[in-house]
């Protein structure tokens, strides 16, 4: 056994999912969320990741990359009946909401066909295996107090209907084949590595290039009055981390800090700790077709099962994105 493999072995049975019988397969490895799964899990148990591009290097060195599409199904099939992981955390997909009106088929091929791929790979091999379904809360129709699990659906773009539709398979996978699926309704989450295609990181970088100098001192924003629940990626990686180990099977998660926050405040809270003076100007680029008014967790369900609770403060969160874009600016 090798010093690394040692280490694994030494670790194991401290990490939040206990002892397992093979390796962690994280699809979506490359991904934001991706990335701090795996920096919350190193050392602990053998990594696996399959990704679309190549991840960090301060990732790379921490676990197995394989070149697997998700959209090629044989592939896939071979792939998991070699690799036989007794966890899958399923990141995998296409995040975004603006881009997924741009293109429609995207989000469906990125969510649900490679869902479909995946959980037929796993029934065809006879696996045995816990995976994390990563959804969204973007399915669920606004409303102006917390929402549960059981709350309205009314997914507003494709992308929330392509993720409602990756549910409908998990569920299906779980009911007729007897995978053992936990799924997970993720509000709003940043931090740092998030693209700038995102509201938080958008803002972010922004104020970086404007302190640099490289820009003139506006922020160019989208819709302000919309009210989102934010809470640190670092902290909805563990919930992931304890719901693949304490989840129901069968059963959806909301993760999320509870609290809801315009994008207004979000804004305001960002300014403030520029070292610089900025003005906000609306971007009807930055406008969606349909914007959903509020979505704020209610995360009973989630603090019952595994006790979890958002470690992180929403100062802090805001300050580590800041400072990450200040670095990445000033690399460039």
């Amino acid at each position: 056994m090798n010093t690394n493999q040692e280490a694994r072995s030494e670790k194991r049975e401290h990490t939040p999912l206990g002892p397992v019988s093979g390796p962690i397969l994280i699809t979506g490895a490359t991904g934001f969320a991706g990335g701090h799964l795996i920096e919350s899990l190193a050392g602990s148990h053998r990594l696996v990741g399959w990704g679309r591009s190549t991840p960090r290097p301060e990732i790379a060195r921490l676990i197995e990359s394989q070149a697997v599409d998700l959209l090629d199904r044989e592939q896939v099939r071979h792939a998991i009946a070699n690799l036989r992981p007794a966890t899958i955390f399923h990141l995998a997909g296409a995040p975004q909401v603006a881009e997924s009106w741009r293109d429609t088929t995207r989000p469906l091929a990125g969510n649900v066909l490679a869902s479909s791929h995946l959980f037929d790979a796993i029934r065809r091999a006879g696996l045995s295996c816990r995976v994390l379904v990563t959804g969204s809360a973007a399915v669920y129709a606004p409303s102006d107090t917390p929402i549960t699990e059981e709350g309205a659906l009314a997914p507003g773009n494709p992308y929330a209907l392509s993720k409602l539709a990756q549910e409908q398979l998990a569920m299906r996978a779980c009911a007729d084949d007897g995978i053992d699926v936990v799924l997970v309704r993720p509000f709003n989450h940043t931090g740092p590595h998030q693209p700038p295609a995102f509201v938080a990181p958008s803002m972010a970088r922004q104020i970086a290039l404007i302190e640099k100098g490289d820009v003139e001192p506006v922020i160019r924003v989208g819709n302000l009055d919309a009210r989102r629940d934010f809470t640190d990626v670092r902290d909805v990686v563990r919930a992931y981390v304890s719901l693949a180990g304490l989840g129901r099977s069968g059963e959806i998660y909301n993760v999320g800090s509870g609290v809801g926050r315009s994008i207004q405040s979000l804004l305001d809270a960002l300014r403030a700790r520029a070292h610089a003076e900025v003005r906000v100007e609306v971007d009807p680029e930055r406008l969606r077709p349909a914007e959903t008014s509020a979505l704020v967790a209610d995360t009973t369900r989630l603090r019952e099962r595994t006790g979890w609770k958002p470690q992180i403060p929403f100062e802090s969160m805001l300050d580590s994105l800041l400072d990450h874009w200040r670095s990445e600016v000033r690399a460039k």
